[in-house]
């Protein structure tokens, strides 16, 4: 498989190679991606678009009820979450990102669990708007508020299925 046809699948699933270089976030040598041999941190930007990503293929997976899914893609957001700690602790050099997402986003998260685990339907819906309304508000606290998240309209992942697979 050539160079370009494996850049274009990792790109494809989410992943940016940009030159980015981030001097003053902390990296964790065991999630460092080696590209044209520099170590690669994920700006903020690839990280939330990941999750954003997360966001809609959690809302389809409970939509459909696949409540393995679900649970599947709240915990990709929770180490989304921990990545951008991680990588990128301060954020804008002011705002402590650790303490955002917990005064934003844990609640939300830790409602959605419960709904997921319950497999109650009207609180996922519930707590997943309480999740996209959470994270409007975290980037308006860190001044993006430009950003702004709502409820997947039509499904974008057409090269999966959502519905509760029967054996």
């Amino acid at each position: 498989m050539n160079r370009n046809v494996i850049l274009s699948c990792l790109c494809a699933a989410g992943v940016s190679f940009g030159a980015h270089a981030a001097e003053t976030a902390p990296v964790a040598m065991e999630k460092q991606i080696e590209v044209h041999g520099e170590n690669y941190v994920p700006g903020m930007g690839e990280i939330m678009g990941a999750t954003q990503m997360r966001h809609a293929k959690l809302w389809f997976a409970g939509k459909a009820g696949n409540w393995d899914l679900a649970g599947y893609e709240l915990d990709e957001i929770r180490e989304g979450m921990d990545d951008a700690v991680k990588y990128h602790p301060v954020f804008k050099k002011d705002a402590p990102i650790a303490d955002i997402l917990d005064k934003f986003i844990a609640q939300p998260l830790n409602d959605l669990e419960s709904a997921i685990k319950a497999k109650d339907n009207v609180k996922f819906r519930k707590s997943f708007d309480h999740l996209t309304r959470a994270c409007n508000e975290c980037h308006q606290a860190v001044s993006q508020g430009f950003i702004v998240i709502k409820r997947p309209g039509t499904l974008q992942y057409t090269n999966q299925e959502f519905a509760v697979r029967k054996n």
